[in-house]
């Protein structure tokens, strides 16, 4: 099984970061209102970013240490901008 972490940008163009075992049938959720609190009220919510696991710990370990990020570190990373993320 496969898991990932994925980032949101939401309808209001707050961030979301979450983990999935199966990403399409989440993004799915997240859009139907049926994904989670926050999503629910800030609909629609656009795909940013996304890695995939092969351990779900790992994907976990990720999804903590991004949730841990400021805004412009995750746009950033969304970006590819390796300068940005090392100043950061």
């Amino acid at each position: 099984m496969r898991w990932f972490i994925y980032i949101l940008r939401c309808g209001n163009g707050d961030l979301y970061t979450g983990m999935t075992a199966n990403l399409e049938r989440r993004i799915c959720e997240h859009q139907s209102g049926k994904g989670g609190r926050f999503t629910k009220s800030v609909r629609p919510v656009e795909l940013l970013y996304s890695e995939a696991f092969h351990v779900k710990r790992d994907a976990v370990d990720r999804e903590r240490k991004l949730k841990g990020w400021s805004r412009k570190k995750k746009l950033a990373l969304v970006a590819g901008s390796v300068e940005v993320l090392r100043a950061a």
